[in-house]
């Protein structure tokens, strides 16, 4: 879940680098006058670094220290876009615009920054013209072979075979930079 900090009395090191609120340094200190500048100023003595030589603590209310830093996390969070998997789903003997439908649909999955596993699903006696299933993979791949790269070899498992694609990193950057451009010049 969260991390474990240490506060006040509980901090094990005998001399610690102090810095406010804002970030400003205190200085160095013992850990006695330490805690009693924390309690002056109505906070706690948080160890935000205890692997530093000396251990920095921050003089702040744990509460509002907690808040800041679980609000911190989410903005982490927020900003990992992608990654995501799509799946588009075929069989060996799909219409050709049908498919090309669906290879607009995983262009639109790949420019989103998400990877998108291509499934192609057999049944009855489609399972022996396994290679029907690799020519639609191998289309695939063709048609979006500039925005993405498969993840290894198409693999055939119980009736079903996939591949699945990753986007190429310049795409995914292209597309975020465009709009910003467009919205300068208006």
């Amino acid at each position: 879940m969260g991390k474990f900090y240490r506060i006040n009395q509980y901090i094990q090191a005998r001399e610690v680098r102090v810095v406010d609120e804002k970030g400003k340094q205190i200085g160095v200190m013992p850990i006695f006058n330490a805690i009693q500048k924390a309690k002056e100023l109505g906070g706690d003595l948080i160890e935000v670094a205890p692997n530093a030589k000396p251990p920095v603590c921050k003089i702040i209310d744990f509460k509002k220290f907690k808040y800041l830093e679980a609000k911190k996390e989410r903005e982490e969070k927020r900003g990992q876009k992608g990654g995501e998997l799509k799946e588009v789903r075929l069989s060996p003997f799909i219409a050709s615009n049908d498919l090309n439908t669906r290879v607009k649909r995983a262009k639109e999955f790949l420019e989103d920054g998400d990877k998108v596993k291509i499934r192609v699903r057999f049944s009855g006696r489609e399972l022996g013209k396994k290679e029907f299933g690799l020519k639609i993979i191998n289309q695939i791949t063709e048609k979006l072979k500039d925005i993405s790269a498969p993840e290894g070899e198409p693999r055939f498992q119980g009736r079903e075979m996939f591949l699945t694609l990753s986007p190429i990193k310049q795409n995914i950057k292209k597309q975020t930079e465009e709009p910003e451009g467009e919205q300068n010049e208006e």
